[in-house]
């Protein structure tokens, strides 16, 4: 690497680890706690790359993106953050930032975007139209984890483009909040949202009344592999009749198209005029780091809706957790409004989550597969969707232990619930060694409560 950086963060720690990670790699580092101080070496002509926090004491660094594209066009800006919601990486996108990472970041990935921030001459700045920025201030589209954080870049680079959106996912996930959110932050957010049904497309003038509903706004055909083969035909007609001008086309699926493909129950021509751009939304059990985020954004909205104030103690978030969550997001953004209207204490117990779990299922859903899915299986899946969402690009390094980690701390955690916390029996149960047991509760930082039988 080869060139002058600007960073901006009031971490010193922060400032610090970079100013040594970049130094090193041969670069020469200016790095203050102000954004007055940013913007006058921006002004005075420093820097080949600024790497900016959002939130600083005097100022958001979001807001200076459009003066320092002003001052100095070309010169990427490298957004960093602790507010990880879909918002700021749309603000960024829209600011016509060069990148995006959320905190806490993995500083090899990061030295990656510097290094290729420096070598790539970034697109001359467009004008775009304006984000309403409460738009997506309640949005459940909260999440740190890789997986969602590419998934509201891909969100931010489509959102104003003209083809077609397809958007795949368990139940529950969000697919039809994540279409919403496209609408609600382009350049369409002021003409008709509108969701097609399958009742809309039954008769032969459904199609035309789509049209005269939608305009030039967006329409949606929710659950698109539910569809029967009538509906698909004229909904492949419509699309035929639009020419360059007519609403924009999304449509969601829990169902894998490809596999209804190979059954012949989904139209192959109908397939590719909707798929123009593949969103997948994670489930919850991909991104259990999210959870807590989640937990809390729901007790904070339960709050505003008038409902008690109330906190989870730590192992009834454990529980929380550690539950597999088939419904996704919906189902946990009800149980926590549940627990937050029942209770009449301040912090919700462990116990309060057994009895409101205890009586829903906890059996995870097969995604589009066949019911003799394996468990390797469904990995893989996982694993091709990670990779996907990375657009092109490799994940950052560490995958191995990362996935490891993520099989392990559920097994162990689902296991030690299943014995009651005895470790004995766990380790029976696990085939391995106690001490091998004790040593991967710690290291995983696992908590251990010897209590009923749950399973």
């Amino acid at each position: 690497m080869d060139g002058t950086i600007l960073v901006a963060d009031d971490d010193r720690t922060i400032r610090t680890v970079l100013t040594q990670a970049l130094t090193r790699a041969g670069c020469k580092v200016h790095a203050t706690s102000s954004l007055v101080t940013l913007m006058r070496w921006v002004e005075e002509g420093k820097g080949d790359l600024v790497i900016s926090d959002v939130m600083m004491p005097d100022g958001n660094g979001l807001e200076q993106l459009p003066k320092i594209n002003e001052l100095r066009p070309g010169l990427p800006v490298i957004v960093i953050s602790a507010q990880n919601t879909i918002m700021t990486a749309i603000q960024a996108n829209e600011a016509d930032a060069y990148d995006y990472l959320p905190k806490p970041f993995d500083l090899p990935d990061l030295m990656k975007r510097a290094n290729r921030a420096l070598e790539v001459k970034r697109r001359a700045p467009q004008p775009r139209g304006e984000v309403d920025t409460e738009a997506g201030d309640d949005l459940p589209l909260v999440g740190r984890t890789p997986a969602m954080q590419a998934l509201y870049r891909l969100v931010a680079r489509v959102m104003n483009a003209d083809l077609p959106v397809l958007i795949t996912g368990e139940s529950g996930t969000g697919k039809s909040l994540i279409a919403r959110a496209i609408h609600d932050l382009s350049d369409r957010r002021t003409l008709p949202f509108v969701v097609a049904t399958a009742a809309d497309l039954v008769t032969m003038d459904g199609p035309a009344t789509l049209i005269s509903r939608a305009r030039n706004g967006t329409l949606l055909f929710d659950e698109v592999a539910d569809l029967s083969e009538d509906a698909q035909a004229r909904i492949v007609r419509m699309l035929d009749s639009f020419g360059d001008s007519g609403p924009r086309v999304m449509a969601t699926s829990q169902a894998a198209l490809a596999d209804r493909l190979d059954k012949g129950t989904f139209r192959q021509d109908l397939f590719y005029r909707l798929g123009g751009v593949t969103l997948t939304v994670p489930s919850l059990r991909e991104r259990v780091e999210d959870i807590q985020l989640l937990t809390e954004h729901f007790l904070a909205r339960a709050e505003r809706d008038g409902l008690p104030v109330r906190a989870f103690e730590k192992d009834a978030l454990e529980l929380i957790r550690a539950y597999s969550w088939p419904g996704n997001v919906r189902q946990l953004e009800n149980t926590v409004r549940r627990l937050a209207l029942t209770g009449g204490e301040e912090r919700i117990s462990r116990s309060e989550v057994e009895l409101v779990l205890g009586n829903q299922p906890a059996i995870e859903p097969l995604t589009g597969g066949s019911d003799g899915d394996k468990l390797s299986a469904s990995i893989a899946k996982h694993l091709r969707r990670y990779f996907d969402l990375h657009g092109g690009q490799l994940p950052p390094p560490g995958l191995y232990q990362r996935i490891l980690r993520e099989v392990e701390t559920p097994l162990i955690g689902i296991a030690l619930d299943a014995t009651g916390g005895n470790q004995a029996k766990c380790a029976d149960l696990l085939g391995i060694n106690r001490n091998t047991l004790r040593k991967k509760i710690t290291d995983l930082d696992i908590r251990v409560t010897r209590r009923r039988k749950l399973m």
